[in-house]
Protein backbone atom coordinates (compact mmCIF):
# COMPACT_ATOMS: atom_id res chain seq x y z
CA UNK A 1 0.00 0.00 0.00
CA UNK A 2 2.85 2.19 0.72
CA UNK A 3 4.13 1.77 -2.51
CA UNK A 4 1.02 2.84 -4.50
CA UNK A 5 0.66 5.70 -2.48
CA UNK A 6 4.72 6.22 -3.15
CA UNK A 7 3.71 6.08 -7.03
CA UNK A 8 0.90 8.09 -6.34
CA UNK A 9 2.64 10.73 -5.00
CA UNK A 10 5.52 10.64 -7.38
CA UNK A 11 3.08 10.95 -10.15
CA UNK A 12 1.27 14.05 -8.88
CA UNK A 13 4.82 15.51 -8.22
CA UNK A 14 6.31 15.35 -11.73
CA UNK A 15 2.76 15.64 -13.91
CA UNK A 16 0.69 17.52 -11.45
CA UNK A 17 1.81 21.01 -11.84
CA UNK A 18 1.69 20.32 -15.71
CA UNK A 19 -1.98 19.09 -15.74
CA UNK A 20 -2.76 22.18 -13.74
CA UNK A 21 -1.15 24.30 -15.91
CA UNK A 22 -2.96 22.65 -19.01
CA UNK A 23 -5.82 23.17 -17.39
CA UNK A 24 -5.67 26.95 -16.28
CA UNK A 25 -4.60 27.21 -19.77
CA UNK A 26 -7.64 25.30 -21.54
CA UNK A 27 -10.01 27.74 -19.47
CA UNK A 28 -8.55 30.96 -19.65
CA UNK A 29 -7.88 30.58 -23.13
CA UNK A 30 -11.49 29.13 -23.76
CA UNK A 31 -12.90 32.17 -22.32
CA UNK A 32 -10.22 34.45 -24.26
CA UNK A 33 -11.69 32.83 -27.55
CA UNK A 34 -15.64 33.36 -26.90
CA UNK A 35 -14.56 36.90 -25.77
CA UNK A 36 -12.55 37.41 -28.82
CA UNK A 37 -14.97 36.14 -31.36
CA UNK A 38 -18.07 37.93 -29.47
CA UNK A 39 -15.72 41.69 -30.02
CA UNK A 40 -15.65 40.52 -33.57
CA UNK A 41 -19.36 39.47 -34.12
CA UNK A 42 -20.02 43.20 -32.22
CA UNK A 43 -17.58 45.20 -34.93
CA UNK A 44 -18.86 43.22 -37.58
CA UNK A 45 -22.38 44.03 -36.83
CA UNK A 46 -20.84 47.66 -36.04
CA UNK A 47 -20.05 47.81 -38.90
CA UNK A 48 -23.74 47.22 -40.33
CA UNK A 49 -22.65 43.94 -42.18
CA UNK A 50 -24.97 41.20 -42.45
CA UNK A 51 -25.69 39.49 -39.24
CA UNK A 52 -25.79 36.14 -40.78
CA UNK A 53 -21.81 36.93 -41.87
CA UNK A 54 -21.16 38.26 -38.19
CA UNK A 55 -22.51 35.16 -36.59
CA UNK A 56 -20.65 32.88 -39.22
CA UNK A 57 -17.36 34.70 -38.97
CA UNK A 58 -17.96 34.18 -34.84
CA UNK A 59 -18.00 30.52 -35.12
CA UNK A 60 -15.12 30.27 -37.40
CA UNK A 61 -12.93 32.65 -34.95
CA UNK A 62 -13.95 30.95 -31.96
CA UNK A 63 -13.25 27.02 -33.41
CA UNK A 64 -9.84 28.23 -34.67
CA UNK A 65 -8.53 29.82 -31.59
CA UNK A 66 -9.92 26.60 -29.83
CA UNK A 67 -7.73 24.28 -31.99
CA UNK A 68 -4.64 26.62 -30.47
CA UNK A 69 -5.47 26.16 -27.16
CA UNK A 70 -6.17 22.34 -27.86
CA UNK A 71 -2.65 22.15 -29.20
CA UNK A 72 -0.97 24.43 -26.48
CA UNK A 73 -2.26 22.04 -23.78
CA UNK A 74 -1.27 18.67 -25.00
CA UNK A 75 2.15 20.59 -25.67
CA UNK A 76 2.07 21.50 -21.97
CA UNK A 77 1.94 17.61 -21.05
CA UNK A 78 4.13 17.24 -23.06
CA UNK A 79 3.05 15.25 -26.04
CA UNK A 80 4.23 15.56 -29.15
CA UNK A 81 1.76 17.83 -31.14
CA UNK A 82 4.04 18.00 -34.85
CA UNK A 83 1.92 14.49 -36.53
CA UNK A 84 -1.39 15.93 -34.96
CA UNK A 85 -0.58 19.74 -36.27
CA UNK A 86 0.22 17.56 -39.82
CA UNK A 87 -2.89 15.50 -39.43
CA UNK A 88 -4.87 18.97 -38.92
CA UNK A 89 -3.57 20.62 -41.75
CA UNK A 90 -3.56 17.18 -44.15
CA UNK A 91 -7.28 17.44 -43.36
CA UNK A 92 -8.11 21.08 -43.91
CA UNK A 93 -6.25 20.80 -47.63
CA UNK A 94 -8.68 17.74 -48.51
CA UNK A 95 -11.86 19.89 -46.73
CA UNK A 96 -10.90 22.62 -48.77
CA UNK A 97 -10.22 20.76 -52.28
CA UNK A 98 -13.51 18.41 -52.03
CA UNK A 99 -15.56 22.49 -50.75
CA UNK A 100 -13.55 24.77 -53.45
CA UNK A 101 -16.83 25.72 -55.40
CA UNK A 102 -18.39 26.07 -51.70
CA UNK A 103 -15.58 28.24 -51.03
CA UNK A 104 -15.51 30.28 -53.84
CA UNK A 105 -18.89 31.27 -53.28
CA UNK A 106 -18.63 32.24 -49.54
CA UNK A 107 -15.75 34.47 -50.35
CA UNK A 108 -18.04 36.08 -52.96
CA UNK A 109 -20.68 36.72 -50.18
CA UNK A 110 -18.07 37.74 -47.84
CA UNK A 111 -16.83 40.30 -50.72
CA UNK A 112 -20.76 41.26 -51.62
CA UNK A 113 -21.80 42.09 -48.20
CA UNK A 114 -18.58 44.36 -47.27
CA UNK A 115 -18.62 46.29 -50.51
CA UNK A 116 -22.45 46.18 -51.37
CA UNK A 117 -23.27 46.44 -55.40
CA UNK A 118 -26.21 45.58 -54.59
CA UNK A 119 -29.02 45.91 -51.55
CA UNK A 120 -32.36 43.90 -50.94
CA UNK A 121 -35.00 45.67 -53.33
CA UNK A 122 -33.07 46.81 -56.30
CA UNK A 123 -33.72 45.11 -59.81
CA UNK A 124 -30.49 44.11 -61.22
CA UNK A 125 -29.09 42.05 -63.82
CA UNK A 126 -26.68 39.17 -62.57
CA UNK A 127 -25.32 36.07 -64.41
CA UNK A 128 -27.94 36.32 -67.32
CA UNK A 129 -31.01 36.62 -64.70
CA UNK A 130 -33.07 39.95 -64.18
CA UNK A 131 -35.09 40.21 -61.04
CA UNK A 132 -35.61 42.11 -58.02
CA UNK A 133 -32.95 41.06 -54.99
CA UNK A 134 -34.50 39.37 -52.23
CA UNK A 135 -31.94 37.89 -50.03
CA UNK A 136 -28.45 38.08 -50.03
CA UNK A 137 -26.59 34.75 -48.38
CA UNK A 138 -23.64 33.38 -47.88
CA UNK A 139 -23.11 31.21 -50.49
CA UNK A 140 -25.78 32.23 -53.19
CA UNK A 141 -27.97 35.33 -53.83
CA UNK A 142 -31.68 35.01 -54.59
CA UNK A 143 -33.88 37.08 -57.10
CA UNK A 144 -37.09 37.57 -58.33
CA UNK A 145 -37.78 37.81 -61.16
CA UNK A 146 -40.47 40.04 -63.42
CA UNK A 147 -42.92 36.81 -63.67
CA UNK A 148 -41.93 36.22 -59.61
CA UNK A 149 -40.26 33.15 -60.65
CA UNK A 150 -37.52 32.54 -57.64
CA UNK A 151 -33.68 33.12 -59.44
CA UNK A 152 -30.87 31.34 -56.81
CA UNK A 153 -27.59 32.26 -58.26
CA UNK A 154 -23.77 31.12 -56.80
CA UNK A 155 -22.44 34.31 -55.37
CA UNK A 156 -19.40 33.53 -57.49
CA UNK A 157 -21.39 34.22 -60.79
CA UNK A 158 -22.79 36.99 -58.95
CA UNK A 159 -19.25 38.46 -58.81
CA UNK A 160 -17.39 37.17 -61.54
CA UNK A 161 -19.81 38.69 -64.23
CA UNK A 162 -20.78 42.15 -64.85
CA UNK A 163 -23.67 43.38 -62.12
CA UNK A 164 -26.01 45.90 -63.79
CA UNK A 165 -28.02 47.69 -61.08
CA UNK A 166 -31.32 49.65 -62.54
CA UNK A 167 -31.93 50.99 -59.05
CA UNK A 168 -28.71 52.50 -57.41
CA UNK A 169 -29.08 55.85 -59.29
CA UNK A 170 -33.16 56.28 -58.40
CA UNK A 171 -33.90 57.14 -61.95
CA UNK A 172 -34.04 55.73 -65.02
CA UNK A 173 -34.26 55.96 -68.82
CA UNK A 174 -37.07 54.92 -70.92
CA UNK A 175 -36.05 54.49 -74.56
CA UNK A 176 -38.57 54.20 -77.09
CA UNK A 177 -38.87 54.46 -80.86
CA UNK A 178 -41.95 55.91 -82.72
CA UNK A 179 -41.70 55.70 -86.58
CA UNK A 180 -43.97 57.78 -88.44
CA UNK A 181 -44.82 58.36 -91.91
CA UNK A 182 -42.81 60.16 -94.64
CA UNK A 183 -46.00 62.23 -95.86
CA UNK A 184 -46.93 63.10 -92.02
CA UNK A 185 -45.97 66.77 -90.89
CA UNK A 186 -42.03 66.11 -88.67
CA UNK A 187 -42.38 69.15 -86.73
CA UNK A 188 -46.18 68.19 -85.62
CA UNK A 189 -45.35 64.93 -84.77
CA UNK A 190 -42.39 65.73 -82.48
CA UNK A 191 -44.85 68.13 -80.87
CA UNK A 192 -47.82 65.81 -79.84
CA UNK A 193 -44.72 63.70 -78.69
CA UNK A 194 -43.60 66.46 -76.53
CA UNK A 195 -47.43 66.83 -75.06
CA UNK A 196 -47.80 63.59 -74.35
CA UNK A 197 -44.06 63.47 -71.89
CA UNK A 198 -45.25 66.85 -70.40
CA UNK A 199 -48.55 65.58 -69.59
CA UNK A 200 -47.36 62.66 -67.67
CA UNK A 201 -47.01 62.84 -63.89
CA UNK A 202 -43.86 60.10 -63.64
CA UNK A 203 -42.27 61.76 -66.20
CA UNK A 204 -39.08 63.97 -64.63
CA UNK A 205 -39.03 67.36 -65.86
CA UNK A 206 -34.83 67.04 -64.85
CA UNK A 207 -32.92 65.63 -66.69
CA UNK A 208 -35.49 66.73 -69.55
CA UNK A 209 -36.70 64.53 -71.80
CA UNK A 210 -35.39 63.89 -75.68
CA UNK A 211 -37.62 63.23 -78.29
CA UNK A 212 -35.30 63.49 -81.75
CA UNK A 213 -35.29 62.02 -85.36
CA UNK A 214 -32.90 59.59 -85.15
CA UNK A 215 -33.54 57.19 -88.52
CA UNK A 216 -34.80 57.91 -91.95
CA UNK A 217 -36.31 54.14 -92.25
CA UNK A 218 -37.33 51.89 -95.03
CA UNK A 219 -40.96 52.92 -94.23
CA UNK A 220 -41.17 55.10 -91.73
CA UNK A 221 -38.85 58.33 -90.20
CA UNK A 222 -38.32 57.12 -86.67
CA UNK A 223 -37.85 59.14 -83.39
CA UNK A 224 -36.14 58.22 -80.25
CA UNK A 225 -38.45 58.98 -77.32
CA UNK A 226 -36.15 59.44 -74.25
CA UNK A 227 -38.18 60.16 -71.39
CA UNK A 228 -36.62 59.99 -67.78
CA UNK A 229 -38.38 58.43 -64.61
CA UNK A 230 -38.00 57.06 -61.21
CA UNK A 231 -36.79 53.77 -61.28
CA UNK A 232 -39.69 51.75 -59.26
CA UNK A 233 -41.56 53.81 -62.01
CA UNK A 234 -40.13 52.20 -65.00
CA UNK A 235 -42.20 49.58 -66.31
CA UNK A 236 -45.79 51.58 -65.66
CA UNK A 237 -44.03 54.72 -67.78
CA UNK A 238 -43.33 52.69 -70.43
CA UNK A 239 -46.41 50.78 -70.83
CA UNK A 240 -48.50 54.17 -70.58
CA UNK A 241 -46.17 56.25 -72.88
CA UNK A 242 -46.19 53.51 -75.93
CA UNK A 243 -49.94 53.43 -75.49
CA UNK A 244 -50.42 57.53 -74.96
CA UNK A 245 -48.38 58.26 -78.16
CA UNK A 246 -50.01 55.76 -80.51
CA UNK A 247 -53.63 56.84 -78.84
CA UNK A 248 -52.50 61.16 -79.39
CA UNK A 249 -50.94 59.99 -82.80
CA UNK A 250 -54.09 58.71 -84.23
CA UNK A 251 -55.94 61.84 -82.43
CA UNK A 252 -53.82 64.41 -84.81
CA UNK A 253 -54.13 62.25 -88.00
CA UNK A 254 -50.64 60.77 -87.78
CA UNK A 255 -50.10 57.63 -88.70
CA UNK A 256 -47.47 54.74 -87.72
CA UNK A 257 -46.53 53.24 -90.42
CA UNK A 258 -46.07 49.25 -91.15
CA UNK A 259 -43.49 47.16 -93.52
CA UNK A 260 -45.05 46.77 -96.84
CA UNK A 261 -43.87 45.28 -99.97
CA UNK A 262 -45.59 45.38 -103.53
CA UNK A 263 -45.85 42.23 -105.66
CA UNK A 264 -45.52 42.29 -109.47
CA UNK A 265 -46.89 39.24 -111.31
CA UNK A 266 -45.29 38.51 -114.72
CA UNK A 267 -47.30 36.45 -116.64
CA UNK A 268 -44.98 33.72 -118.40
CA UNK A 269 -45.82 34.10 -121.75
CA UNK A 270 -44.73 38.08 -121.65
Amino acid sequence: MEDVLSKIYEYIATYGMSVLAAAIIFFIGKWLAKLISELIEKGMLKAKLDAALAKFVKNLCYFALLIFIVVAVLEKLGMQTTSFIAVVGAAGLAVGLALQGSLANFASGVLMLIFKPFKIGDFVEIAGAKGTVKEIQIFNTVLAAPDNVRVIIPNAQVTGGNILNFSVNGTRRVDLVIGVSYEDDLKKAQQVIEQVLASDEKVLKDPASTVAVSELGDSSVNFVVRPWVKSENYWDTYFDITEKVKLALDKNGISIPYPQRDVHMIPKDA
